[in-house]
C-alpha cells in the first residue's frame, strides 16, 4: 500500500515565551527567556526557585467560561492551542469531514492541579466535598477528549503518555494514522501544567531541577555548569492532513512530516541508556522512515534538558548516528528559553523546528558560556543564525526510556 504524504497546515501554542506561535518564535530567535521566579508554588519551600510559567493566559478567549472551570489547566492549554491551530489551518470541521478528523494529544502527567486541590478537600472535609468532575478533569486523555468535543472532531481520539516524549510520540502516532489512511486530518501535539507542589517536590527530591536562583541563567543546556532542568508549562498543537487535501482546499503548507522513530531503552526508569544508545536508534529509525540519509538533516532541535546525563548522552547519540557530519550540524536546545514543558515539550519544539525551515533561521541555545568536553557539537551558542535548511529533526526523550525523533521537511513536489 502506498503511503500517503502528510503535511502541516496549522499550528497553535501557549508557552512561557508567548501565547501564540508568532510571539513565541520571535522571542525564541531573539534569545529571550520565559523563565522567572516561580509563583505557582512558594519558592521558599523548595531548593528550586524558578520555573517557566505562562503569562497572562486567559482561557475564556478560547472556550466558554463555565466549561473552562471544569477543565484542569493542562486541558485549557490544549483547547486554546487547538483552537488556534485549526483556525490557522483554515479548517472547517463540518459533517463532511468530522468522522475523518482525529485528535491525538499527549500529556505526561495530566491534571496535577486538580489532583492536589481535590485531595486537600478530601482530607479536610471528606469524600462528599470531592468534585464529581475530579476524575474527568485529572486524567491525561481529557485534553484530547475536550478538544474533540469543542471542535467536533469525530475520528480517532487518543492520548500518548510517554513522560517527556508524550507530545512527540503523539505527533508521530497521528502522522502514521493519516499515512496509513485511517484519517484525513489530525489535531495533534502535547500539553502540560505541572507546576504544583507535588510535582515540584517529586522532581526536587529526584535532584532533577536546577537550583540556580538566577532565572536568566538557570537553564543552560550543554554548558559545563548545568545543574538540572527548569520546569515549564504550556501546549503545542499541529494540524496534520494529507497533501492531497491541503492542495485541494488551497491551504498554506508549513512543511511535510516525513520521519518518525520511536524506541525504548530497556535500561532505567529515569536515567538514559549509556551513550544514548536508545536515542541514537530513534534518530536512525526516523531517518530511515523518511527515506533520507544523515547528511540531509540540517538542524536538530535537541531534547537538551540541561541535566548532566541527558546532554552528554544525547550528544553521544548524535555523533553515533551522524558520524563526522555531526560536527557540521547545527544543534540547539530551546529549553534554554522555554524551560522543560515535559509532555508538551516535543510538540512546542516541533513547531519551533518547522518555523526554522520556514524562516531560514536557527534558534540559539542561550546561557552557553563554559564548554563541556563531552558536549562538543555546534549548539548555536547564544544567538540565532540565518541558515536555510531543508530537513530538520526534533528529539524528545522521557522517563521510562522513551525516545522519539521526528523529521520535518520543506515541501517538494
Amino acid at each position: 500500500m502506498e503511503k500517503r504524504r502528510v503535511v502541516i497546515t496549522g499550528m497553535g501554542a501557549v508557552t512561557p515565551v508567548g501565547n501564540d506561535v508568532e510571539t513565541m518564535w520571535n522571542q525564541i530567535i531573539e534569545g529571550k527567556s520565559g523563565i522567572d521566579i516561580v509563583t505557582r508554588v512558594n519558592p521558599d519551600d523548595f531548593p528550586a526557585k524558578v520555573a517557566a510559567e505562562l503569562k497572562e493566559f486567559d482561557p475564556v478567549l478560547y472556550m466558554d467560561k463555565k466549561e473552562a472551570k471544569r477543565m484542569d489547566p493542562f486541558t485549557q492549554y490544549a483547547v486554546a492551542a487547538s483552537v488556534m491551530a485549526v483556525k490557522d489551518a483554515g479548517l472547517e470541521i463540518n459533517d463532511d469531514i468530522a468522522t475523518r478528523t482525529g485528535v491525538w494529544i499527549g500529556s505526561g502527567i495530566g491534571g496535577m492541579t486538580t489532583y492536589e486541590e481535590q485531595f486537600r478537600k478530601f482530607m479536610d472535609k471528606g469524600y462528599r466535598r470531592v468534585s464529581p468532575f475530579f476524575v474527568p478533569m485529572m486524567i491525561p486523555d481529557m485534553a484530547a477528549g475536550q478538544v474533540s468535543i469543542i471542535l467536533g472532531a469525530k475520528g480517532i481520539n487518543s492520548c500518548t503518555v510517554t513522560a517527556c516524549a508524550s507530545g512527540a510520540n503523539s505527533i508521530g502516532d497521528a502522522f502514521k494514522v493519516i499515512q496509513r489512511g485511517d484519517a484525513d486530518y489530525m489535531i495533534t501535539g502535547g500539553t502540560e501544567a505541572p507546576i504544583t507542589n507535588m510535582s515540584f517536590s517529586g522532581f526536587s527530591t529526584a535532584k532533577a531541577l536546577s537550583t540556580t536562583e538566577d532565572p536568566a541563567k538557570a537553564s543552560r543546556p550543554f554548558d559545563k555548569d548545568r545543574n538540572g532542568f527548569v520546569m515549564g508549562e504550556g501546549a503545542g498543537i499541529l494540524v496534520l492532513e494529507t497533501l492531497e487535501s491541503a492542495k485541494k482546499r488551497g491551504a498554506k503548507i508549513y512543511a511535510e512530516i516525513v520521519g518518525y522513530g520511536s524506541t525504548g531503552d530497556a535500561y532505567h526508569i529515569t536515567a538514559p541508556a549509556p551513550e544514548g544508545e536508545g536515542a541514537g536508534r530513534a534518530m536512525a529509525e526516523a531517518i530511515k522512515d523518511a527515506s533520507l540519509i544523515p547528511t540531509d538533516i540540517g538542524y536538530i532541535n535537541a531534547h537538551g534538558t540541561s541535566t548532566e546525563l541527558n546532554d552528554k548522552f544525547e550528544t553521544a547519540a548524535i555523533k553515533s548516528v551522524f558520524g563526522e557530519y555531526a560536527y557540521d550540524l547545527h544543534v540547539s536546545s530551546t529549553k534554554s528559553m522555554t524551560g522543560h514543558l515535559l509532555g508538551a515539550a516535543g510538540a512546542v519544539e516541533s513547531i519551533i523546528s518547522i518555523k526554522a525551515i520556514n524562516e531560514g533561521v536557527l534558534p540559539p541555545t542561550i546561557n552557553y558560556e563554559t564548554k563541556d568536553p563531552e558536549c562538543d557539537l555546534n549548539y548555536v551558542p547564544n544567538e540565532a543564525i540565518k541558515k536555510e535548511v531543508t530537513a530538520v529533526m526534533s528529539n524528545s526523550l522521557g522517563f521510562g526510556g522513551h525516545n522519539v525523533s521526528l523529521i520535518f521537511k520543506k515541501l517538494e513536489d
